[in-house]
């Protein structure tokens, strides 16, 4: 999208949410409580990203409406909200996002789409990564360089659905029950998972530990999983696959010369070509970062994409 047509989204975006911020205090009411508690109807929830929208999904069950804000196959990095995104997030009971320097950055996207709409939006926006381990870019532990890719650990994914489950209990307490047994089945589902895939690993020499990938977005998988990551650039916020950033880790890979390569499913596949052009290395498969699969295709829940990514990474390091 141009320069031109971002600013005209902006401006239409901002009108809306002024005029919705003046219909929210229009109908407010003096001295009583901004908490909200639903009752007898679907608890309404945005979630900015497909991953978060899923797993909302798996532990709100029936209780919920859901609306996702960036559609599938789209980076959340980085991302233009339509009219109907910011009707939804200031009708929104609760809001659900990744945080970590993602889409909440001082000049991202969801960040302007707060403001946009007013204090009623801060107030019911939660980060469901609060309480992970974070890792920092470039090795840098500075506010700014945080690695927003927390869920490519299912440990953090477990994290995110409980951290889900307390926000739903709160803003709906009469179905906190329903909640809190949701998200041990799906936890202990996603936990089942993650011990068989480190147990998966664990069996593959040292030496064949290798993932390489357009963005560097494994760091949260390579240390649950001990597998070193390699990759052209950092993060998708900056320059993609310039001939630098391809010659580095083509240079690298001649040294080190795994077996496999890999390629996302949200970014430009031209680049990891070249690599495996100029290495003699063949890309192996797909893996998802940044959003689940449309409807019906493998990979089209939190679960299904992670249990991809392990079994093609796995089948990868091991290509004789």
């Amino acid at each position: 999208m141009s320069k031109l047509k971002k600013l005209i989204s902006w401006l239409a975006i901002g009108l809306l949410g002024i005029t919705l911020a003046a219909c929210g205090q229009q109908k407010s009411t003096p001295n009583k409580s901004s908490a909200v508690h639903v009752t007898n109807r679907q608890v309404r929830v945005v979630a900015t990203d497909t991953i978060i929208g899923d797993i909302t999904k798996n532990i709100a069950g029936k209780h919920a409406q859901i609306h996702v804000i960036v559609p599938t196959g789209q980076d959340p990095h980085e991302y233009d909200p339509l009219p109907a995104d910011v009707r939804s997030t200031s009708k929104a009971d609760v809001i659900f996002y990744n945080g970590v320097n993602l889409e909440n950055a001082p000049n991202a996207w969801f960040t302007k789409l707060q403001k946009n709409i007013g204090p009623a939006a801060s107030k019911k926006s939660h980060a469901v990564s609060d309480g992970i381990d974070v890792i920092y870019l470039q090795g840098r532990n500075e506010t700014g360089k945080e690695d927003p890719h927390a869920w490519l650990n299912l440990a953090n994914g477990i994290i995110y659905a409980k951290n889900i489950a307390i926000q739903l209990s709160a803003v709906d307490p009469q179905h906190k029950t329903d909640y809190h047994r949701n998200m041990k089945r799906y936890t202990a589902k996603l936990a089942r998972l993650d011990a068989a895939a480190k147990t998966k690993f664990a069996k593959i020499p040292a030496n064949k530990k290798l993932i390489v990938t357009s963005e560097g977005c494994f760091k949260y998988f390579s240390k649950a999983y001990n597998i070193p990551s390699a990759y052209i650039w950092e993060i998708n916020t900056e320059e993609e696959g310039t001939p630098d950033q391809i010659s580095s880790l083509v240079r690298k890979l001649r040294q080190v010369k795994p077996k496999s390569l890999f390629v996302e499913s949200s970014v430009n596949a031209k680049p990891m070509q070249t690599v495996s052009k100029d290495t003699g290395i063949p890309i192996h498969s797909t893996l998802f970062t940044d959003s689940i699969a449309a409807k019906g295709k493998t990979g089209d829940s939190y679960y299904g994409m992670m249990k991809w990514n392990l079994d093609k990474i796995a089948e990868g390091l091991r290509v004789d």
